[in-house]
């Protein structure tokens, strides 16, 4: 039976088999339960930002400048449950595409036991973000409701490396801001031990996503490889919209637009946006998947 639906005659089936068989194996080596791994009692610490104040849109700016301690913390307070926010709902976009690429898989293969393992992280994580939010005292920024209509239809165009490349561009630019962030170390250590949880783990994710890419990119039919290519440039003005949502703003007592605009307009907020980008951007350089269309949506949202 899984001669008949994964060929192994395939050397890069067989390939794919190995990588989901390792990565299995690193699962069970480290894994996190977070709703025991994280003591959710601590109380937050007092005049300890919640995320680096480096990290934050307005840092650097004469706005930033002119607030006060307790305003540019209560703005950590803002970012973070708007970064954890759209967590969730992306893990849940993820899981349900999983689920329907589960149903025409090989029940019996490494791969899908992975994608399996996979499914179980992110579910963790989603409770991971949901009660960070609650211990910080936020309130989720939730989609509207055409959004959320949105989201419930892309995961029946997510398949194959279309996929894949969404997982990336949901993945990779918030691993490598929370990588940043763990360098930094200026944040609550609640904040900081969930952002070594969700970066140990989604260090397998990326992997195994990009060696979907990888392995399927030099033999797309042209007309797929044109649409992976270039569908995964709306991430650039989803992710501008995203770190400057006026919502952040307008929770933590300031003007929206005003500080959207400085915001926007700040050199160290862009410089964040495209070291946080530069992985993603280089992988998908590097198997031909940087379509012209994508590249300038990237670019004009700040990312390149």
């Amino acid at each position: 039976m899984t001669r008949a639906l994964e060929n192994p005659n395939s050397t890069r089936a067989r390939s794919r088999e190995e990588v989901a068989q390792r990565l299995l194996k690193g699962s069970v080596r480290k894994s996190y339960a977070p709703v025991v791994d994280i003591d959710w009692e601590a109380p937050v610490e007092p005049d300890v930002f919640f995320l680096p104040p480096q990290m934050l849109s307005l840092y650097g700016t004469e706005q930033w400048d002119n607030m006060s301690r307790e305003q540019q913390i209560e703005l950590s307070r803002q970012e973070l449950v708007n970064v954890l926010s759209a967590g969730i709902w992306f893990e849940n976009i993820l899981n349900q595409a999983l689920l329907r690429d589960l149903m025409h898989r090989n029940p019996t293969a490494a791969s899908s036991h992975y994608k399996l393992t996979e499914l179980g992280d992110e579910t963790r994580h989603m409770v991971m973000f949901g009660k960070a939010i609650d211990w910080a005292g936020g309130i989720p920024v939730r989609p509207r409701l055409w959004q959320r209509i949105i989201i419930n239809a892309l995961p029946f165009l997510f398949r194959g490396p279309v996929l894949w490349g969404a997982a990336l561009v949901g993945e990779e630019i918030f691993d490598a801001l929370q990588r940043d962030i763990l360098e930094n170390g200026d944040a609550q250590p609640i904040v900081l031990r969930l952002m070594r949880i969700h970066v140990t783990e989604e260090a397998r994710h990326i992997q195994f996503a990009r060696d979907d890419l990888r392995k399927t990119a030099p033999t797309m039919p042209w007309y797929r490889k044109m649409l992976v290519a270039n569908l995964h440039g709306v991430g650039g003005p989803f992710y501008r919209y995203l770190f400057t949502n006026p919502a952040i703003y307008a929770r933590a007592g300031l003007d929206p637009r005003e500080a959207r605009r400085a915001a926007l307009a700040n050199p160290n907020f862009r410089r964040s946006c495209k070291e946080g980008a530069a992985p993603l951007t280089d992988f998908f350089t590097e198997v031909g998947l940087m379509g012209r269309l994508s590249r300038r949506m990237w670019r004009r949202a700040g990312f390149l």
